[in-house]
């Protein structure tokens, strides 16, 4: 799924893509597909959602 990054800390690791449905997704660095686990707010990924904790939350994120 596709989407755009709109917020991400990088101090405790923890950001927000929203989906182009809309719906906002969370997830953690360590989802980030090339190991930096740096991300620029405003990028354009794809990822997939996996149910962790009974929440849906981004995995296997990359450059759109």
């Amino acid at each position: 799924m596709r989407g755009i990054v709109t917020a991400f800390d990088a101090h405790v690791g923890l950001g927000d893509i929203t989906m182009t449905d809309g719906t906002i997704v969370m997830f953690h660095c360590a989802e980030i597909a090339d190991g930096s686990r740096q991300i620029e707010v405003g990028s354009e990924v794809e990822c997939d959602i996996v149910m962790k904790f009974n929440r849906a939350e981004a995995s296997a994120i990359q450059p759109a």
